[in-house]
This record gives structure tokens, C-alpha cells and sequence, in this order.
């Protein structure tokens, strides 16, 4: 099994190789990785090494808050974040609170050696899926604790099933599990590995030190006062269609802030295309020279969703009729229900949001058309504002895994 695996590493380093003249994502790999072994010879590494490596911008976020509580504590210490993905390394490469940024090298043998030993981490923190059998052996013959942070596990991968045995290996490795969830620590347990603690999900602790630290975004806010306003945010063309034809035919008294994964230009007039009411784009809006009548803001920037959910009254998480829905938490900690397609049982919380009352999963437009009905229909139970007292409960019951995890190990 462990020539496939040395196989299929050598082979993805490859073909990003290959590709690197013909797709950006493949080039910017293969570029980075390149680069790494001169960027650690120039590093001034001190004697306390942190390593926190995050596959792509989404366990970045959950990797962030313990990063940002280690500096905290001990400021003095070098903190090396690493990552797999250029849609993580690109975005948060010139990130502050680390001191070096790097692509991490592929899974071979030579480079996890040659990696550790340059680096010499103190201790050593992987965050959510992230186990790469080369990088693990190597730490843990080298006696430097490793932690697997914010991770979970299903019966479905493949270290749990008959043919997984040199998979489980590299979970053998790990010194310490912080795991999101009892099933997952009943999960290892049924395979010999007592060595975990459920600490929950650091995005819990991210999502509320985001709301609390958020900016005030004037233009959204003279927009929806007074309203009611959803907020739809990473949407893309199969949500903006079920969107589109509610809010054509929705009253006078609701508004609505549309903030769409894809914001090139073509994109944004598809959506106006489809809208028969006022609207209008962030970027092109003054707050004086809004016209009353506006009903659609269409959000055609990049970094603000965290910040606009706070003017909603209901949110609309996209993406649930393609791959998977989008951050649910980051409307959740504000203290609305949260919508979204039904791409979504894969993810954690969006299925303890159902079972909480806080989160409603669509199949359908009609669907959404009678939910809505029932959500701005105070006969219903009042039905907005318990569902979102159950979206906040959900997210500050969940909050703490960072302090359980700097706890135990500062």
C-alpha cells in the first residue's frame, strides 16, 4: 500500500508540474513548492518553533484562533503556517501573525526529513483532514509532539475501513486528537486509539471574535433599516435563480442583500438580469444617491459577508445545490435561522442546525417560497425569532476549543 501511496504523491507533483504551463492553480503549486527549501534557508528561526499547517483557506479559519491565541501567549515564539492549497496560501501568504508562510513540500520521505529538520518545530499542529503519512512518521521518530486539531472522522474514510490498516498508521502517529465531535472519538476508540480529547470546532471561536470585531458597513445599514432583510451570501447561479423569481414577487417591506461567490462583472449582470426590481451594486452606490425605492444590494466586493450578515434578519447560505453549502456559522453567531440547499449533510453544522431549529435545509423553490411565508408570518409560531435565539445558543454552546487546546499545551 505504501508504494501506491509514493506513487500517487509523485504522480500529483507531476502533473501539477505539467499543467503548471496551462492552469494557474497547478503553476502556483509547483512554483511554491519550488521556492520553499530557499525561503527556509532564509528564515532567522528561533528557538521555539511553532508548525501549524492548514490544507486551504477554509482550515485556515479554523487554524486561526489557536494561531492567533499562541501569539498571544507567547509572543516571542517563531510560528511556522504552512499550507497544501494556492487558494489558501495566495490569500493569506503576507498574514501577520505568522512569521513564515510556506507551501508545504510534497509527502516523500527526503522532504518530510528535510522539512523537520530545518525547521525543528517544538510541537506540531495539523488541522482537520490534513494526514500525511511521511510528515507524521518523521515527527513522531523525532519524538516532537504532533496534534491534530478540529479534526472528525466517518466510518466512510479510509483509514476505518478493512483495506485502511497502513492508512491507520499515520493516525497511530498523532500524539493527541482534538476532535470535533463524540462519534469521532468513539471512532478511533474502536480501533485502539484513546488519544483524544472532544474540544469541538476552533470555527466556532473564529466566527464570534469575526462578528464582534466587524466594522460597520454604513451602506448596508441605511439599506435595511427598517426592513425585512435576508441576507444571501456565496450564492451561485442555481440559488440567484430560486432568489430572483422569491424576490420578484416579494413585498414592499422586504429587502434583500445578495453577496454571490463569483463577482466578475458578467456574473453580477446575470443576476440584475434576473432581478425586475431597483437595484443596485455596492461599489457603484453612494449613501446619499440611493434611491429609496432600492429593494436588491448586491454585494460585488470580496471580504465583507462576515460583516453583512449582521443587517439581516435571515440568512441564505449558497452553494447547497452544487458541491456543498457554504459557512453557515458566519450568520449563525448573529443570531438568525440560516438557509440553505440540500447539498448539505456533510457538514457538521449545518446538521446540528436542523436538529437545534436554527437551520432549514430547501429541496426546491417551492420550497423555499413556503418557508419564507412561514418565517415573516408571525402566526407561525413566531417562528423567525426562535430560530434565531437556536442558531445563537447553537454557536455559544460550541464555543472553547481553542482555550481547551492552549490549556492543555501552553
Amino acid at each position: 500500500m505504501r508504494i501506491l501511496y509514493d506513487i500517487g504523491i509523485q504522480f500529483y507533483h507531476f502533473m501539477a508540474k505539467l499543467l503548471s504551463p496551462f492552469n494557474k492553480q497547478a503553476s502556483m503549486l509547483s512554483r511554491g513548492r519550488s521556492e520553499v527549501w530557499d525561503k527556509i534557508d532564509s528564515l532567522a528561526l528561533k528557538d521555539e518553533v511553532i508548525w501549524v499547517h492548514c490544507a486551504s483557506l477554509g482550515e485556515f479559519e479554523q487554524g486561526r484562533p489557536l494561531i492567533e491565541a499562541i501569539r498571544a501567549k507567547k509572543p516571542d515564539w517563531f510560528i511556522v503556517l504552512t499550507f497544501f492549497s494556492p487558494s489558501g496560501y495566495e490569500i493569506r501568504k503576507n498574514y501577520e501573525m505568522a512569521d513564515a508562510i510556506l507551501y508545504l513540500p510534497a509527502d516523500t520521505k527526503s522532504n518530510a526529513r528535510r522539512f523537520i529538520s530545518a525547521i525543528k518545530p517544538k510541537a506540531v499542529f495539523f488541522v482537520k483532514y490534513e494526514f500525511w503519512f511521511y510528515y507524521f512518521k518523521e515527527l513522531n521518530q523525532a519524538n516532537i509532539p504532533l496534534y491534530s486539531v478540529s479534526s472528525i472522522f466517518r466510518e466512510n474514510q479510509i483509514f476505518f475501513k478493512w483495506y485502511g490498516s497502513w492508512f491507520r498508521k499515520t493516525l497511530e502517529y498523532v500524539t493527541k486528537f482534538y476532535v470535533q465531535d463524540e462519534k469521532s472519538g468513539q471512532l478511533l476508540t474502536s480501533f485502539g486509539m484513546n488519544n483524544f480529547v472532544v474540544a469541538g470546532d476552533t470555527r466556532f471561536d473564529r466566527v464570534a471574535s469575526i462578528a464582534k470585531a466587524a466594522a460597520d458597513v454604513p451602506l448596508a445599514d441605511t439599506f435595511a433599516r427598517g426592513a425585512k432583510v435576508l441576507v444571501a451570501g456565496s450564492t451561485w447561479p442555481p440559488d440567484e435563480e430560486i432568489l430572483s423569481s422569491y424576490i420578484n414577487q416579494s413585498p414592499a417591506s422586504e429587502k434583500f442583500i445578495i453577496a454571490p461567490h463569483q463577482i466578475h462583472d458578467s456574473h453580477i449582470k446575470q443576476i440584475e438580469e434576473r432581478l425586475s426590481v431597483p437595484t443596485v451594486r455596492y461599489t457603484k452606490t453612494d449613501i446619499g444617491k440611493m434611491p429609496a425605492e432600492t429593494k436588491v444590494l448586491i454585494i460585488d466586493t470580496i471580504g465583507m459577508l462576515s460583516a453583512i450578515y449582521r443587517y439581516g434578519s435571515v440568512a441564505y447560505i449558497g452553494g447547497g445545490f452544487g458541491k456543498g453549502i457554504h459557512n453557515t456559522l458566519e450568520a449563525a453567531t448573529y443570531g438568525m435561522p440560516v438557509i440553505f440547499g440540500p447539498n448539505y449533510k456533510k457538514f457538521k453544522e449545518a446538521v446540528d442546525l436542523i436538529n437545534e431549529g436554527g437551520g432549514f435545509a430547501i429541496k426546491d423553490e417551492k420550497d423555499f417560497f413556503g418557508l419564507m411565508q412561514k418565517i415573516w408570518d408571525n402566526n407561525e409560531g413566531n417562528l423567525l425569532e426562535n430560530s434565531g435565539k437556536a442558531a445563537a445558543s447553537y454557536v455559544n454552546r460550541m464555543l472553547g476549543a481553542t482555550e481547551k487546546i492552549i490549556n492543555e499545551q501552553l
